[in-house]
C-alpha cells in the first residue's frame, strides 16, 4: 500500500530507519512512533518507497 502524502512517506522512512537500527527509537515522535510499533518492516518499506512527486503535503481523513 503506497503512502497517501509526503508526511506519511517521511514518517514511514523514519520508522523504517529505527526498525533497522539506523536510528534510535527514542528519536521517533508522533506518527512515526506509532508506525514503528504497529507495522512490520515490509509494510514500512512499501510506504517509504512511495514516490513523493505529486503527493499532497498532508491528507486529512
Amino acid at each position: 500500500m503506497p503512502a497517501r502524502s509526503k508526511a506519511q512517506q517521511m514518517a514511514a522512512g523514519a520508522a523504517l530507519a529505527a526498525k533497522r537500527g539506523e536510528e534510535k527509537k527514542s528519536s521517533l515522535k508522533g506518527a512515526s512512533r506509532e508506525m514503528y510499533e504497529s507495522m512490520s518492516e515490509k509494510q514500512l518499506e512499501d510506504f517509504a518507497k512511495t514516490r513523493r512527486k505529486g503527493k499532497p503535503a498532508h491528507v486529512g481523513d
